[in-house]
C-alpha cells in the first residue's frame, strides 16, 4: 500500500511541474480551493499524525473545513513552486491521519485529479490505484460517503477488475468510478448504465 502512495504522489508533483501561475490559481473540483491550495491539503496530509490530527480537529470545534483549511495555510508556500517543492518532500512519508491506508491513497488519487481534471490534464491514477481506492470506498464510508453511494447498485470498471454490488449498473473506467463515489458529479458523464440516475441524485 505504501508503495501505491508513494507513487501516487510522485506522479502527481512530476504532473504539476511546469504549471503556470494562472493554472496554480485556478479553482480545483474541490469546493473553494485552488489548484495549489488542493496540493498544500495533500502535503497537510501526508505530514499528519494522529495526535495532531485530534489536537487540530478540537482546535477547530471539530468542523473539518476549519481544521483542513489551518492545516493547509501551513503547507502553502512563498510560491506555487515553494509549495510544490513542500510536497515533494513529503513523498516518502508514512505518518498519517487516523484510518484504513487505504482511506490515505484515496486522498492523493482523489484531490490528484480534483487538480488534473480542472487544469484538463489527461494524467491519472494507475488502474491499480484507482481499484485499491475503489474497493475501499464500496466497503466504508471515510471523509466521503462513498458507501452510502455505492449500496444497491453494481459497479463495474471497464479497465480493470474492479466490481462490486447488485443493482443496477453504473459502468466506466475505475478513474470515474472513484471519482463518483467521491461525489465529483463533473464525472457522471464519464459513466453509463441504469443506475447513473440513481447515483446523480445521491451526489
Amino acid at each position: 500500500m505504501t508503495d501505491q502512495i508513494f507513487a501516487a504522489r510522485k506522479k502527481l508533483a512530476d504532473d504539476l511541474a511546469d504549471l503556470t501561475e494562472a493554472q496554480w490559481a485556478a479553482p480545483s473540483l474541490c469546493e473553494s480551493w485552488t489548484v495549489e491550495e488542493t496540493l498544500a491539503h495533500l502535503t497537510s496530509a501526508a505530514r499528519m499524525t494522529p495526535l495532531r490530527w485530534i489536537r487540530s480537529m478540537v482546535a477547530a470545534g471539530f468542523r473539518a473545513d476549519v481544521h483542513n483549511r489551518r492545516r493547509l495555510n501551513e503547507q502553502l508556500g512563498a510560491t506555487p513552486a515553494e509549495t510544490l517543492a513542500k510536497f515533494r518532500a513529503a513523498i516518502p512519508a508514512t505518518t498519517s491521519p487516523l484510518g484504513d491506508p487505504a482511506a490515505w491513497l484515496g486522498e492523493i488519487v482523489v484531490h490528484g485529479q480534483d487538480i488534473r481534471r480542472a487544469l484538463e490534464l489527461d494524467a491519472g491514477p494507475s488502474v491499480e490505484q484507482a481499484t485499491t481506492v475503489a474497493r475501499f470506498f464500496v466497503s466504508k464510508n471515510f471523509a466521503v460517503n462513498s458507501r452510502n453511494v455505492a449500496k444497491g447498485l453494481r459497479w463495474e470498471a471497464i479497465d480493470g477488475p474492479f466490481r462490486s454490488g447488485d443493482g443496477p449498473v453504473v459502468r466506466g473506467r475505475t478513474e470515474a468510478l472513484v471519482m463518483i463515489l467521491a461525489g465529483r458529479r463533473t464525472y457522471l458523464a464519464d459513466v453509463a448504465g441504469d443506475g447513473v440516475e440513481t447515483v446523480s441524485a445521491r451526489i
